[in-house]
């Protein structure tokens, strides 16, 4: 039994209930694309000055618990903003995990499915100043994508917003990006309330006219698009684009609070997964995706509804702070041996959020390791003067 803190300031006895899953494959066949966007971890004996420069990567820890999302049947999302791109890691260590990871995915015995954030931050905002900037920048990094082996994901770029750009630039430069791309590429719309710097992405602040804006893109290249990435937070928008999409591209919910019904879909239309959260909730994630190729959606259902309380708790706001939470879960669930991450980003979160991940998680049956588990999280409520 452990004494964890309330968000009303008491602190409360808790006991783990006991009926965590054990991780493993799926048995049959997806029928959902499923990538789990995973986090980086520094090492704390080579980390200096973890506030300034390139951070020191602890590649052990940060591909093993690659290796444990891939052992689970996901895909996984490489150097994207869960990997705190722009946020800690920079253009040189994501290309290098990129690499890194590439190595790995091709020994892995699943084959697992890797699709790699492209963007443009190698440079400054002060250098990107024109679309043939934002193109080159973007292209280096393509390329280096590529030559490793993985699939391309068209990171939302914060050079655009910075220049004011408009839907005709947008245009301009995701047409030449998507036609010199080799193989089909993913789009990403990230939505400002991860990255208040992508405000006005696609030209526009009216969700609406950003969505039309995009989808004229979509529909000029759609030959080029496996699909297009929305983290937006907003079940009927994704809901209502997903059904103007061209037959063929698809769409990879980012929302991290209605994946489950986003995924399930409405008979219709469904969405794949592209998302924060299954880096979060592996466990569940593959064995409800399991369900739902069964079409056994009773259990579909009992496994995800759990998690939803957890998901909007790890992404509650300040939401691009959500990071923290993902690699706590993972070095609960000893799929990492410490919690450090570049830039010291674990003080991004309190000990109370911390506190309320491990009930929430306890209750979405992800403690898979109760003893780790519960030995980790009372070191971490003693460094917090909890005993």
């Amino acid at each position: 039994m452990l004494t964890l803190p309330t968000y009303d300031n008491r602190l409360e006895p808790y006991t783990l209930t006991g009926e965590a899953l054990t991780p493993r494959a799926p048995q049959v066949p997806l029928t959902r694309t499923a990538f789990a966007a995973a986090h980086v971890v520094s090492d704390p004996l080579a980390e200096r000055d973890p506030w300034v420069g390139s951070p020191a990567v602890d590649w052990e820890n940060t591909l093993k618990f690659r290796h444990w999302l891939w052992d689970q049947g996901l895909g996984l999302a490489e150097a994207m903003d869960t990997a705190q791109r722009g946020m800690g890691v920079d253009w040189k260590t994501a290309k290098e995990l990129i690499e890194r990871t590439m190595a790995e995915a091709k020994r892995h015995p699943l084959k697992p499915r890797v699709a790699c954030g492209a963007g443009t931050d190698q440079l400054p905002l002060s250098d990107l100043t024109d679309a043939d900037k934002i193109i080159a920048a973007y292209s280096e990094q393509m390329e280096a994508i590529e030559a490793a082996g993985g699939q391309v994901i068209l990171m939302a770029s914060r050079a655009f917003p910075a220049i004011g750009a408009g839907p005709d630039t947008y245009r301009d430069v995701y047409g030449k990006l998507l036609t010199q791309a080799s193989d089909p590429v993913i789009l990403h719309w990230l939505g400002d309330m991860f990255d208040p710097a992508l405000k006005g992405y696609w030209g526009a602040d009216d969700v609406a006219a950003a969505s039309d804006a995009v989808l004229s893109i979509i529909e000029t290249h759609a030959g080029k698009v496996d699909g297009i990435k929305i983290s937006l937070l907003d079940q009927a928008h994704e809901e209502a684009f997903r059904a103007r999409l061209p037959n063929g591209v698809r769409l990879y919910t980012g929302d991290d609070f209605n994946y489950a019904d986003l995924i399930r879909g409405d008979g219709t239309h469904y969405s794949h997964a592209l998302l924060g959260a299954f880096a979060a909730i592996a466990p569940v994630a593959s064995q409800a995706l399991e369900a739902l190729a069964k079409d056994d959606l009773e259990t579909y259902h009992a496994l995800f509804a759990p998690t939803v309380p957890l998901s909007r708790e790890i992404f509650k706001a300040p939401t691009q702070f959500y990071k923290a939470g993902i690699a706590f879960l993972a070095w609960l669930n000893d799929a990492q041996s410490h919690f450090i991450m570049p830039g010291g980003f674990q003080s991004s979160r309190e000990i109370t959020h911390y506190a309320e991940v491990f009930r929430l998680a306890d209750q979405s049956r992800l403690l898979s390791r109760p003893d780790v588990a519960e030995e980790r999280m009372a070191l971490l409520l003693r460094l917090h003067g909890i005993t």
